[in-house]
C-alpha cells in the first residue's frame, strides 16, 4: 500500500507563488513515478505534470510550474509561480506502481484576482 498526503494549498493572490507537497508513505519502494493532477469545479481531472525520469507539463502551466522531489523525505513538490485564477483547483498527486495507481485526497489551491 502507498499512502499519499498533499499539503500546502491555500489562498493566494494572482501573480503569487505557492509550493504544495505530496508526502508518500508505505511501500514507497514500489513507486515508479509521482505526478500532479488538478480538478476544478465542473471540470475533468487534468494532468498538471507527469512524474518520473522525464516530465511533461500541461501547456497551461509550462514555464510557471515545476516539479521536484526530496527522496530523503519521500516528498514531491509542485512549485507554482505566476498563479492565475484559472489555476484554482484541487491538486492531487498520483503515484504509479506496478500494481495500481494511488491518489492523495488533494489540497485546495485558490487564486484570487
Amino acid at each position: 500500500q502507498v499512502h499519499l498526503v498533499e499539503s500546502g494549498g491555500g489562498l493566494v493572490q494572482a501573480g503569487g507563488s505557492l509550493r504544495i507537497s505530496c508526502v508518500a508513505s508505505g511501500s514507497t519502494f514500489s513507486i515508479k513515478a509521482i505526478g500532479w493532477y488538478r480538478q476544478a469545479p465542473g471540470k475533468q481531472r487534468e494532468l498538471v505534470v507527469s512524474g518520473g525520469s522525464s516530465t511533461d507539463y500541461a501547456d497551461s502551466v509550462k514555464g510557471r510550474f515545476s516539479i521536484s522531489r526530496d527522496n530523503a523525505k519521500n516528498t514531491v513538490y509542485l512549485q507554482m509561480n505566476s498563479l492565475k485564477s484559472e489555476d484554482t483547483a484541487v491538486y492531487f498527486c498520483k503515484a504509479s506502481t506496478w500494481y495500481r495507481d494511488y491518489w492523495g485526497r488533494g489540497t485546495q489551491v485558490t487564486v484570487s484576482s
